[in-house]
C-alpha cells in the first residue's frame, strides 16, 4: 500500500512539473495604439525596448543605417483610408516603419512589406511607398522606453512621434476627412439611392410585410431609363403577390427583354416561367 502511495506522489509531482509554465516579462513588451484621426482609423503595433543604461543613438542604433524602429517584429502602422505623408500619397493598408537615424535628422520610411522580423534580409527599394525627412528635436529629459505616439490631432491630420533616449522625431500625415465627410453629406442630402429603394422593397417582400409600400419603393428603384432586370423581376413578383397579374406580366416582359440583352440565362428562364404561370 505504501509503495502504491509513493508511486502516486511521484506521478503527481511529474504531472505538476510537466504542466508548469515559466512566465517572465518581455524585455521589449509589445504595444498597440488605436486612434481615430478625423474619420480615419490608424493603428500602431510595435515593441518597446528599454535603454537599460545603454547609449542608444550613434551606438546601439548606428547612424546612417536602416533601423527596424523598435524591437522584434516589424513596427507597423495601418490606415483605413488613403493618406498623405509629406508630398506622397499612401494607399490604405499596413506598412512597416523603418528609419535611418542621424544626429540632426532622420529618414522615416513606410515599407509595403510588413512581414519581416526586423529589417528585410534583402532591401527592396520598390517596396518603399514613402520616405520623409524629419528633424531631430533634442529633449531635456531621457525617455527610458522606446515610444511611438499619435499626437497633434486635428480633423485632417496627426503627427507620428518617435521618442527614445533624448531624441524626438515627428512626421505629420494628412487624412481625407473633408473628402469623406463631403461625400457622406452629399449622399445623405440626395436621399435614398435606387439600390436603397430596391433593398427596402426586397426586404418587405421577402418578409411578407406591407407589399403596397414595397411596390412604392420598387417603382422608385425602377424609375428612369433602362432599369436593372433584377429590379424589374422583383417588381413583377410584388405585383403578382398583390393580385395584379396583368401588371406583373407586363413588368416581367420588360425584365425578360433586359435579361436577354444582358445574356443572363437565369433571369430569362425565371421570367419566362413566371409569365407562363401568370397567363394561365
Amino acid at each position: 500500500m505504501l509503495k502504491k502511495i509513493s508511486i502516486l506522489f511521484v506521478l503527481a509531482a511529474f504531472i505538476s512539473t510537466a504542466n508548469a509554465q515559466i512566465k517572465t516579462p518581455q524585455p521589449s513588451p509589445s504595444s498597440k495604439t488605436e486612434q481615430v484621426v478625423g474619420l480615419t482609423d490608424v493603428t500602431l503595433e510595435y515593441s518597446r525596448p528599454g535603454m537599460r543604461g545603454r547609449t542608444i543613438f550613434g551606438d546601439l542604433v548606428p547612424y546612417g543605417q536602416v533601423w527596424r524602429t523598435g524591437a522584434n517584429e516589424n513596427t507597423k502602422i495601418t490606415f483605413s483610408d488613403d493618406v498623405k505623408v509629406g508630398s506622397t500619397e499612401l494607399k490604405k493598408g499596413t506598412y512597416a516603419i523603418y528609419t535611418i537615424p542621424n544626429e540632426t535628422s532622420w529618414e522615416v520610411i513606410f515599407y509595403t512589406d510588413s512581414n519581416n522580423w526586423g529589417t528585410p534580409q534583402k532591401w527592396d527599394e520598390s517596396k518603399v511607398a514613402a520616405k520623409v525627412t524629419a528633424n531631430v528635436i533634442p529633449m531635456s529629459e531621457k525617455i527610458e522606453s522606446f515610444t511611438i505616439t499619435l499626437d497633434d490631432l486635428t480633423s485632417g491630420s496627426a503627427t507620428l512621434g518617435i521618442l527614445w533616449e533624448n531624441v524626438y522625431v515627428g512626421v505629420t500625415f494628412e487624412v481625407p476627412t473633408d473628402k469623406i465627410a463631403s461625400k457622406s453629406i452629399e449622399k445623405a442630402m440626395a436621399g435614398p439611392s435606387k439600390n436603397d429603394y430596391f433593398q427596402a422593397a426586397s426586404y418587405y417582400h421577402a418578409e411578407g410585410k406591407d407589399l403596397k409600400q414595397a411596390l412604392v419603393w420598387i417603382k422608385k428603384a425602377t424609375e428612369g431609363d433602362d432599369p436593372a432586370f433584377w429590379y424589374l423581376r422583383r417588381m413583377s413578383l410584388i405585383q403578382a403577390d398583390l393580385g395584379d397579374k396583368a401588371g406583373a406580366i407586363a413588368t416581367a416582359k420588360k425584365s425578360l427583354a433586359a435579361a436577354e440583352k444582358a445574356n443572363n440565362a437565369d433571369y430569362v428562364k425565371m421570367n419566362k416561367e413566371s409569365i407562363a404561370q401568370w397567363q394561365k
